[in-house]
């Protein structure tokens, strides 16, 4: 059935596009994690896995030709090729769903009716940025971690808080489950192991937003030193994560361990010494108002802005552009309070941070049709359907989204193409831990 179903009263709210304009305003009303996204259109099916394949580039050759072996069809040159680097995406679909009874309801219907299309456009791209959020953090917390029980003696199995990032390693360009035959190098406390495995617990109880406590495996026993509480466990293949006065793990943090310009200054470096490609001119800073505050009581950021009180930032108290980076105040940041001191994680990030997958179906229907009962907006698809109950009275206003968020590794971008690049197989964020 077409809108002709509707009370006249809302038909002229779908035909002349107010409907879509509540749901709009809804969408734009957040700043989020989508922004530093690229957004892809994936055939898949929901459920589905879909592997994508980046490829790399060629080292830069500074060896001269011999002429003695330039002979034959080769003319002595021996073929090389590039590398390649895949990761997944998984598909599937979210959404939600209010209901209006016309007869009952108290308020105006055409008030309500997009009051609810006004809340359906908040709830749908809030959800997507907690998406993009988790998967963004949970890539780039990965790797970095600490010992949460002391051995009683020297063993192959410590028990960690956060097994995210000691689950995969790269071989050939492709993720696969750590393992005796693919292994990864760790640093436990002052000692540096062989992984050869990672074991998720029955019941998690691990402090990172998002984590997964467990068990990690190695190919000979940890030291007592090196296997006690506290201590830091750093895979060689991490995401970089800086904290003020270089604390070792984020238990370690304590109450005066602000955000400062060095710790951004530093966020920025390493993105830059990858070759991390920036947001129109600087890297966005995602970071809640309370770890914003930490910048302004930081001393060198008073020195530079000292006699400059009549600036923007002073008169907002909130930075946009510094120490190129973009500072962006979110309400969708981790939040955690640990041993008393609350934990603040900003994350600095360049463009491709992550990759939006969206499904190619979404809105099968023509969204063009003025009587559509359908509106794409932002890649959400707002769903308004006519009363199908036995007294004509309630209609159903829905929205779904049908996609998955993953995070790619830049494994190519090794030392031998950019020199100054780190080891990480994530390059494209850094996280800050402060209090």
């Amino acid at each position: 059935m077409g809108i002709q179903a509707f009370p006249a009263s809302l038909q002229a709210i779908i035909q002349q596009n107010f409907l879509e304009r509540e749901f709009q305003e809804g969408i734009q009303s957040r700043l989020g994690f989508r922004a530093i996204a690229d957004r892809e259109v994936f055939p898949a099916a929901i459920g589905e896995t879909l592997t994508k394949t980046r490829r790399g580039l060629k080292a830069p050759v500074t060896t001269p030709l011999n002429p003695s072996t330039n002979t034959n069809l080769d003319n002595g040159m021996t073929p090389s090729g590039w590398t390649v680097e895949q990761y997944t995406l998984a598909v599937n679909m979210y959404g939600d769903t209010i209901d209006l009874n016309m007869v009952t309801s108290r308020v105006g219907i055409a008030s309500q009716f997009l009051q609810n299309a006004k809340v359906n456009g908040v709830q749908s791209i809030q959800s997507l940025d907690r998406l993009a959020r988790n998967a963004l953090y949970g890539a780039y917390l990965g790797g970095n971690t600490r010992v949460t029980a002391t051995l009683g003696a020297p063993a192959t199995t410590i028990a960690v808080d956060d097994i995210r990032g000691f689950q995969y390693v790269t071989s050939n360009g492709v993720m696969v489950p750590v393992s005796v035959s693919n292994t990864m190098t760790l640093v436990v406390g002052a000692g540096t192991y062989t992984l050869t495995g990672a074991t998720a617990d029955g019941t998690n109880v691990s402090t990172a937003p998002n984590g997964v406590s467990g068990t990690l495996t190695f190919s000979a026993n940890v030291s007592v030193a090196n296997g006690t509480t506290g201590n830091a466990v750093v895979a060689s293949v991490a995401p970089y994560v800086i904290r003020p006065n270089a604390r070792a793990t984020t238990a370690a943090l304590q109450s005066t361990d602000t955000l400062t310009m060095q710790d951004v200054l530093s966020a920025v470096a390493t993105l830059r010494s990858n070759n991390v490609p920036d947001v129109n001119g600087a890297y966005n800073c995602y970071l809640d108002d309370r770890q914003l505050l930490g910048l302004f009581k930081d001393g060198d950021f008073k020195l530079l802005y000292r006699g400059a009180y009549g600036s923007e930032e002073y008169k907002q108290g909130q930075v946009f552009e510094l120490l190129g980076a973009r500072f962006i105040t979110t309400t969708e940041a981790p939040q955690q309070t640990l041993s008393g001191v609350a934990v603040h994680r900003a994350v600095v990030c360049g463009q491709g941070a992550i990759v939006e997958g969206n499904y190619a179906e979404t809105g099968y229907e023509d969204v063009d049709n003025p009587d559509s009962l359908k509106v794409m907006v932002d890649d959400i698809c707002m769903v308004t359907r006519e009363p199908l109950d036995r007294l004509q009275q309630i209609i159903a206003q829905s929205w779904y989204w049908i996609g998955g968020y993953a995070v790619p590794t830049d494994i190519t971008a090794n030392t031998s193409i950019i020199p100054t690049a780190s080891n990480a197989y994530f390059k494209r964020g850094v996280v800050i831990e402060s209090a």
